[in-house]
């Protein structure tokens, strides 16, 4: 590790578009920790990326896990003292294929919110003091323009109702977030990256993961002067 390497946290990171921003981001040079349930599958995954010569750590992340969030957060400060990128990424959808707002079960909305919701505020919390050490922080928060309701109004396509009312939480987390930290070294937004062939969705989607990563590397590498409070997809910001 370089003095001037950037510090990443990747959180779902073993696998699909998580994997893949670890990866773009190790290309560049920064220091790559991949936060994993699975501490096998996290090691394995690591230790790939290492293989490509990137300086890659698995980090056991539960991020419906408190123990492990905090485990993770000390585990960082004492051996970086800072973290400079955390990319929230993990994230589920139990909604597939989708059904009608009336159907859906309290189980759904809690599992989806657990980990969509309740474990990015808790992983983001539990590092953010370590992020606002950085020179450069950037807070990435995975979302869908499915949290959209000017994208959703009006339209016939079959709901996911937990993993839309997930995702439009995120969304206003990375206001209220953003507008915490303004002023300050901290940007945080939120972005789409499409419609991808991944786990949640049985793996039908119309992009690779390594398109989909694109864009959660783009903003985690955001200039001094780059924007923050934002949603972005490939075409550029998208209105609230």
């Amino acid at each position: 590790m370089t003095a001037t390497a950037k510090i990443s946290l990747i959180t779902g990171a073993n696998k699909g578009i998580g994997f893949q921003a670890a990866r773009r981001l190790g290309a560049q040079g920064a220091v790559v920790l991949l936060g994993t349930r699975d501490p096998a599958r996290g090691e394995a995954a690591a230790k790939a990326l290492r293989e490509e010569g990137a300086d890659a750590h698995a980090v056991h992340l539960d991020v419906t896990d408190a123990a492990t969030i905090a485990a993770a957060a000390q585990h960082i400060g004492e051996r970086y003292g800072r973290l400079d990128i955390l990319i929230n990424n993990a994230g589920i959808n139990v909604e597939w294929p989708a059904g009608a707002p009336s159907e859906v079960s309290r189980d759904a909305l809690w599992a989806t919110l657990e980990t969509n919701v309740f474990g990015l505020v808790e992983v983001t919390n539990a590092l953010l003091p370590l992020i606002r050490r950085s020179a450069a922080g950037r807070i990435v928060n995975v979302s869908s323009e499915m949290g959209m309701p000017s994208w959703l109004a009006g339209s016939e396509m079959p709901a996911m109702t937990a993993y839309s009312v997930s995702k439009a939480a995120v969304n206003m987390l990375t206001v209220l977030y953003a507008n915490e930290l303004r002023g300050t070294a901290v940007k945080v937004n939120a972005c789409s990256p499409g419609f991808v062939a991944t786990d949640i969705n049985r793996g039908v989607g119309e992009r690779t993961a390594e398109e989909g990563a694109e864009i959660e590397v783009r903003l985690a590498t955001l200039a001094a002067d780059g924007p923050t409070g934002r949603f972005f997809n490939d075409g550029g910001p998208v209105e609230w």
